[in-house]
C-alpha cells in the first residue's frame, strides 16, 4: 500500500484530501509540526507528499529541497498561488507537479495515480542499486553498509555520507567545507566538531574491518582515503 503524506496547515483542506485519499485505499498521514516536516518525512518514508506552500516558518520551497536530499518520491505541491513565478519556483525547487487552490479532489486523485505509476508503477524506469567500489572495498549507500570480502559493517547515515564522499574523491582531497555542507542538517547544528567525531567513527568502521590508517588528515584542507588494503582482503 502505498504512503501519502499531506503537508497542509489549513485543517479544512487537510481533511478534504485526508478523506478523499483514504477512499481509494492509500495510507495517509498528515503532518501536524511544521517545525518537523523533514524529521517526519524520515520516519514515515511516504512514497508521495502533497505539500502546501505557505507554511509556519519554512515555507513548503524549503521542506522540498530538503526532501530531495534524501528522496526522489514525487512531491505535489498544492498552493493558492497562482502566478506563474510560484509554479517556476516550485518546480525549481523539486517539485513534480503543482496544483491550484480550489482543487477538484477528482484531479488531485489522478494525478497521486499518475506519479505513482510513473515513480513506481509499469511507467517506472528499471533502476539498479547504486554501489561505489574501490579496490574490492564497497559501499551501498542505500543500505548504509560497507563490506571488504566477506566483513561488513552497519553505518550510520553521515557515515556513509562522509566516506562516499572519500571514495568518489579518491586519490583527490575532500575538503572540510564539502563534508560540512554533506553533513549539514536542519534539523541539528553541523560544525567542525560535528566533522571532527564523524571522522573519528568512521576510522572506527574502517578498523572493524582490518583496514587501519585508512583515513589521513590533511592538514590545512581536509582529508582523503589511504589505500592499505588489498582486494580479497578479509
Amino acid at each position: 500500500m502505498f504512503k501519502i503524506m499531506i503537508v497542509e496547515d489549513d485543517p479544512k483542506i487537510a481533511d478534504l484530501l485526508l478523506s478523499a485519499i483514504l477512499k481509494y485505499g492509500y495510507d495517509v498521514v498528515r503532518v501536524k509540526d511544521f517545525q518537523q516536516v523533514f524529521e517526519e518525512f524520515q520516519q514515515v518514508k511516504p512514497e508521495l507528499v502533497l505539500l502546501d506552500v505557505n507554511l509556519p516558518s519554512y515555507d513548503g520551497y524549503y521542506w522540498c529541497r530538503q526532501i530531495r536530499r534524501i528522496s526522489t518520491c514525487p512531491v505535489l505541491f498544492i498552493s493558492a498561488r497562482e502566478g506563474e513565478m510560484d509554479q517556476i519556483m516550485a518546480l525549481e525547487n523539486g517539485g513534480d507537479d503543482y496544483i491550484t487552490k480550489p482543487f477538484h479532489s477528482g484531479v488531485v486523485l489522478a494525478k497521486i495515480h499518475s506519479h505513482l505509476r510513473r515513480a513506481y508503477g509499469e511507467y517506472a524506469a528499471r533502476r539498479e542499486e547504486p554501489v561505489i567500489e574501490l579496490e574490492g572495498l564497497t559501499l551501498y549507500p542505500e543500505r548504509l553498509e560497507l563490506q571488504l570480502g566477506q566483513a561488513m559493517v552497519t553505518l550510520t547515515k553521515k557515515e556513509s555520507d562522509i566516506i562516499e564522499s572519500l571514495m568518489e574523491r579518491y586519490p583527490r582531497v575532500a575538503s572540510r567545507e564539502a563534508l560540512l555542507e554533506k553533513l549539514w542538517d536542519p534539523q541539528a547544528f553541523v560544525d567542525e566538531n560535528t566533522l571532527n567525531v564523524n571522522i573519528t567513527r568512521v576510522r572506527k568502521k574502517f578498523q572493524e574491518l582490518g583496514i587501519e590508517e585508512a583515513v589521513l588528515t590533511v592538514r590545512g584542507s581536509g582529508y582523503k582515503l589511504n589505500i592499505t588494503w588489498t582486494e580479497g582482503s578479509q
